[in-house]
């Protein structure tokens, strides 16, 4: 066990308060599980170690995701290579210093793109319509390739468990679809992995944490702040949901994960029509 004064430098100065020991704690073992639930460390024949990239916005959580993947790491429990990586996609007012400074500061390596995408989006995007797609397709095909020059095995994104279940809301209404944001993938030319370390971890505590650490919060000017947005009507119906019924969230969150193909209807995940009678029914019926 580390002395507890030995800490890295992303928590100095963190709350000393119960609440935020077990704020932290919570968040750390969560991290962990799904790193390990979904098998995210990569064992490589040469014996070297991974190397990930871990795309930071300069939201909360992908500094929640950044803080906890050094906690992880300082602790020798992620044997991993960290570069921290944040794309400038040229928003005006967009305060292009913040990250580089912080990254800095607390001594992170990292590597600063610029690409004005936003100015690609703007163009190609009818009045009136979201940014979203094209955003984040533009900015996934610039991670992937920074990721393949900087000898990355992986990219890391700080989505939590609300964006999971938001995008499985929205893939439902609009999409036609069982779907979500999978914590762990490939890409579709095969050559990187796209991690969700944050998966289990809820949005309201990746909130309290970065509030709690004061880290410098930039808010994304460009997307999330457009009216009508399908993910902000899915947010508010969920969080109606949670209103009344509090703990929803989770139960809906595990069974994402509790998924039974054979009471589905989907051909091809279960084979129906080869069912016979007097068959092994030993997983019951519902």
């Amino acid at each position: 066990m580390l002395d507890e004064t030995e800490i890295h430098p992303l928590f100095e100065g963190a709350p000393t308060t119960t609440e935020f020991k077990k704020l932290r704690k919570r968040i750390v073992r969560q991290v962990r599980e799904a790193i390990e639930q979904y098998g995210m460390i990569e064992r490589r024949s040469d014996g070297a170690q991974p190397k990930w990239l871990v795309c930071l916005s300069g939201g909360k959580d992908s500094y929640t995701l950044l803080a906890v993947l050094y906690e992880l790491k300082w602790r020798g429990l992620l044997p991993v290579d960290l570069l921290a990586c944040n794309l400038d996609q040229g928003q005006p007012g967009f305060p292009a210093t913040v990250l580089p400074e912080f990254l800095d500061r607390m001594g992170v390596p990292h590597r600063i793109e610029y690409q004005d995408t936003y100015s690609i989006v703007m163009d190609k995007v009818p009045a009136g319509r979201t940014f979203c797609a094209l955003c984040s397709r533009l900015r996934r095909g610039n991670l992937y390739r920074i990721a393949r020059e900087e000898g990355c095995s992986a990219v890391v994104l700080g989505h939590h468990r609300d964006d999971i279940l938001e995008t499985f809301f929205m893939n439902l209404f609009h999409g036609g679809r069982l779907a979500t944001m999978p914590p762990k993938l490939v890409n579709e030319e095969g050559d990187l992995f796209l991690y969700r370390p944050l998966a289990h971890v809820a949005e309201v505590d990746c909130e309290k944490f970065a509030q709690a650490m004061r880290y410098p919060i930039i808010p994304c000017d460009l997307c999330g702040s457009q009216d009508g947005l399908q993910r902000q009507q899915v947010k508010q119906i969920l969080d109606g949901w949670e209103k009344n019924s509090p703990g929803r969230r989770q139960v809906m969150f595990r069974s994402l994960m509790n998924a039974r193909p054979s009471h589905l209807l989907d051909p091809k995940l279960f084979d129906f029509a080869g069912l016979t009678l007097g068959q092994d029914r030993s997983a019951g019926d519902v």
